[in-house]
């Protein structure tokens, strides 16, 4: 069994945020694996079916971002589940937009959702951390993440959002590799390899006039020079 978590703020107020793309991820996950509806349960909203090679646990916790921990604690005590088994989606300024990354264990670096986890559950969780891009101080960073994508990122959000859910069984079954190839080709398609081939360049046209045949005598020439 794996319980992903998905960081976020509860209410339609903070849906759109970036500090909401761990959500967002969830959501997509369920809606294209067919997961049953959502329901409260944990101090956040929940839901359970087969993914892949293993049965998986969504959690959305809402207790708001700073109180993450809480929900993640509970349900893992409630399923007897190990950090091993946990899988944290969140926000990450650490990141330009699009990008993805896997990671395990480690500090939070200031990421007050996971703060709250590590505080409950210890630092040995898994985690994918979704670029969101960052604000070019650090003072900016808590006004930018709880801002709303704005509309020149929704293309690169949706291929994101549809990579993570293309490769979400390879990420179940523990293959990270795969998970993020399945990112990256939804955000960086490979070009077809029948794509028509470039036309070659016109052959350069032989220069005439004085390319031609010269039929000057040495002294003619050394004479012309001189005119």
């Amino acid at each position: 069994m794996k319980l992903f978590v998905g960081l976020g703020n509860p209410g339609a107020k903070y849906a759109h945020n970036r500090h909401n793309i761990g959500f967002m991820a969830l959501d997509r996950i369920a809606a294209d694996h067919g997961f049953p509806p959502w329901h409260g349960k944990f101090q956040g909203s929940m839901t359970e079916a087969p993914l892949g090679p293993d049965k998986v646990i969504l959690l959305k916790p809402e207790t708001f971002m700073n109180l993450s921990g809480q929900s993640v604690g509970e349900a893992m005590r409630y399923y007897k589940l190990t950090p091993a088994q946990v899988t944290v989606f969140h926000d990450e300024i650490d990141l330009a937009p699009a990008k993805l990354r896997c990671k395990t264990g480690g500090g939070h670096a200031g990421h007050n959702g996971l703060r709250s986890i590590h505080n409950h559950i210890g630092p040995d969780y898994h985690r994918v951390r979704m670029g969101v891009g960052h604000p070019g101080h650090k003072d900016a960073v808590p006004h930018y993440v709880l801002q709303d994508f704005p509309k020149a990122d929704a293309d690169w959000l949706e291929d994101v959002l549809r990579g993570v859910s293309d490769g979400v069984k390879d990420l179940v079954g523990g293959d990270t590799g795969r998970f993020l190839n399945a990112v990256a080709r939804r955000v960086a398609p490979a070009r077809s390899s029948i794509s028509p081939a470039k036309p070659k360049p016109e052959p350069a046209q032989e220069m005439t006039s004085a390319a031609e045949e010269d039929t000057r005598t040495p002294l003619q020439k050394l004479m012309d020079r001189f005119k």
